[in-house]
């Protein structure tokens, strides 16, 4: 397939590549800045949303679209940090969208990154992609997020949102931030440590992305979330488990709200999240559970 992808650069978007350039894909990448050490073929094009669209020969001719673009929100919600999360999902969605709307050979699917963050905060409720969007700055974000995503289904094209749960790997992530806190002992729960953990090993997520590439699927938004979600305090003691250390240091929940503020919500917020579509539709886990998954990320 001819793929175009934007996010390319960040820690899902890197693996991602190689995954797909690796599967013999030919690739087309949207870029700010130039960018060095890419797989050979990988083509770059810069784009700078919103006062630049994508190039025309960027997207002319591809099987499809992968639009991974985002600044993280792992950084205190202050006004101007939520005025760049809106833009940098917003803005850059609608440009890719309109861009789309210039061609007249269109890409069959559209991939558009979003969050289990959608569904807010809700306790031990089962969550799937019929679940109802959530409250709060994060959830009514992602909601506008995949609205704007999905006028892309006016153009005739397959639109899927990837509403991804904390994605586990050793390059970047939660877990790769996790890591020297727990190898020196000083781990242990966030909060209660009863709140549920949406999480995803990073070779099923790009594993998951790449199966969505295939025909024959329909539009909706799609769990990225391994079928075994973990409370918090679990999913520590497992981590510490795997590392042979301690995990008994526990971080109140007003320390977090004080160190962290709005953007605590994150770590906080209870999501039970099922991957109900990918599972419906015959995707086979690589690491369903969370103990082996560590291991194999680990070891």
């Amino acid at each position: 397939m001819r793929i175009t992808l934007s996010g390319a650069t960040g820690f899902l978007g890197d693996r991602l590549v190689r995954r797909l350039h690796a599967a013999g894909h030919e690739l087309r990448l949207l870029v700010r800045r130039p960018v060095t050490g890419l797989p050979p073929g990988v083509e770059t094009f810069l784009w700078n949303p919103p006062r630049l669209d994508a190039p025309p020969e960027a997207l002319s001719g591809a099987d499809a679209l992968i639009h991974l673009s985002g600044a993280s929100v792992n950084q205190r919600w202050t006004p101007e940090t939520k005025a760049l999360l809106r833009a940098s999902r917003l803005d850059t969605t609608r440009s890719l969208v309109h861009s789309l709307s210039t061609l007249s050979a269109r890409p069959g699917i559209f991939l558009c990154a979003s969050a289990v963050g959608i569904y807010g905060d809700r306790g031990d409720e089962t969550l799937t992609e019929d679940s109802a969007p959530g409250s709060g700055f994060l959830s009514g974000l992602t909601l506008e997020w995949e609205k704007e995503a999905n006028l892309a289904r006016s153009l005739g094209i397959r639109v899927n949102c990837l509403r991804t749960g904390v994605v586990l790997g050793r390059e970047g992530g939660a877990l790769a931030s996790m890591l020297p806190v727990f190898r020196l002992g000083i781990g242990g729960k966030l909060g209660s440590g009863q709140q549920w953990m949406s999480w995803i090993h990073i070779d099923d997520w790009t594993a998951a992305v790449a199966f969505l590439l295939g025909p024959g699927l329909p539009s909706g938004p799609l769990n990225l979330t391994a079928p075994e979600p973990a409370r918090n305090a679990d999913f520590t003691r497992t981590l510490g488990k795997v590392l042979h250390r301690p995990a008994f240091l526990p971080v109140p929940e007003i320390a977090l709200r004080f160190l962290l503020g709005e953007m605590s919500a994150i770590i906080l917020s209870s999501q039970r999240v099922l991957p109900a579509s990918l599972i419906a539709q015959d995707y086979r886990f690589q690491h369903p559970t969370l103990e082996p998954a560590l291991r194999s990320l680990l070891y």
